[in-house]
């Protein structure tokens, strides 16, 4: 199973200059990307958001410096927002950092947690479900094949053009994206593409029917269901103590979720609720490195996830806690979990023998 970290490169949204606050995170989530390849991390992903208190609205610009940096870590978005933006842009974006970093580009395209994206690029929420389906018939297009030819209703046609670059593997990897909807989760499969999940509340385990439902969604469209990969992206934090790792991360993750929920109607979180969500069946992966290894392991049975993506670096963290709970997770979580995973492994194989 690969292991990665995810972020959104949050800011302080009050930061009375924008500009300086801007540079400061960008320089610090260089040094995370950078520090995560060293330890021998899998993954980094980077969302794209168009809000005042994120600072990646462009993430294949942050990759690109972040390929020049490294040496071994996937790069991908987390996600892009394909509705709002133009498929070939994305293709030529995505295909230039994989040539910078040597074949280790990817995306990971939804339809957006947020909608500031549409009003700013002119496209009309009525239309966000074609707008999706469109696009990424494109973007597939495109990936496929040098030479497109393409008719649609979301941007002009393309009447048999090349776009370039191409990537270093011919074909980017593409992941959709989905934050539970079921309809996005049969979308992904019939289409055969790997599917993210995002868990950032309830039980982990009540998401697990989805995956249930992508594969026989595969099955039934005539795909390789056996084949798909699938990845769960979650919260947590990673300290030398539990407690360090619930002291540290609490109050920057609560101001992310009450700033959102107070946008969308909920009601805040408190510690207590906060303390109860880092148990074993709750959603925070939280804790010191065995604690989190053994979670990541148990889930991994349920969910038979390829790919667990980690979400840290939420709201306004301390940049020297974070890079510890990277060179945890690297140095410490990640060896645990292989060495537990290839233990279950061999367990099977001798009880099938």
């Amino acid at each position: 199973m690969e292991l990665g970290l995810y972020t959104f490169a949050d800011v302080d949204p009050n930061a009375a200059d924008k500009g300086q606050e801007g540079e400061r995170r960008l320089k610090e989530l260089l040094e995370e990307i950078e520090l995560a390849d060293q330890v021998g991390l899998d993954v980094f992903g980077l969302g794209e958001h168009h809000r005042p208190d994120y600072a990646a609205s462009a993430p294949a610009v942050v990759l690109a410096a972040a390929a020049a940096r490294t040496r071994t870590i996937r790069l991908s978005s987390a996600v892009t927002v394909l509705s709002s933006d133009d498929p070939v842009r994305v293709f030529q974006q995505f295909s230039t950092v994989d040539l910078i970093s040597g074949g280790r580009a990817e995306i990971m395209a939804g339809r957006g947690s947020f909608i500031e994206s549409f009003p700013l690029f002119g496209y009309a929420l009525d239309d966000y479900d074609k707008l999706f389906e469109e696009k990424l018939d494109l973007l597939l297009a495109l990936n496929e094949s040098e030479t497109v030819s393409w008719n649609g209703t979301t941007r002009a046609p393309l009447p048999g053009l090349g776009v370039y670059p191409r990537p270093v593997h011919g074909r980017l990897p593409i992941w959709i994206a989905v934050g539970g909807t079921p309809q996005s989760v049969a979308r992904a499969g019939a289409y055969g593409l790997p599917l993210a999940l995002a868990i950032i509340g309830g039980t982990p385990a009540r998401y697990a029917p989805l995956f249930d439902l992508y594969r026989e969604a595969a099955r039934r469209a005539g795909q390789d269901a056996a084949g798909l990969k699938t990845s769960i992206n979650v919260h947590g934090f990673i300290a030398d103590t539990t407690q360090e790792a619930a002291d540290t991360f609490y109050g920057p993750q609560a101001a992310v979720m009450n700033r959102i929920g107070g946008e969308r109607g909920w009601g805040p979180t408190s510690r207590a609720q906060f303390d109860q969500s880092i148990g074993p069946d709750g959603h925070l992966f939280l804790g010191e490195p065995e604690t989190v290894a053994r979670k990541i392991v148990a889930h991994q049975r349920i969910f038979r996830n390829d790919r667990f993506l980690l979400q840290m670096a939420i709201g306004l963290m301390p940049h020297d806690r974070l890079l510890r709970g990277i060179e945890l997770y690297g140095t410490k979580v990640a060896p645990l979990v292989r060495e537990m995973l290839a233990e279950e492994k061999t367990a099977e194989a001798s009880a099938s023998a």
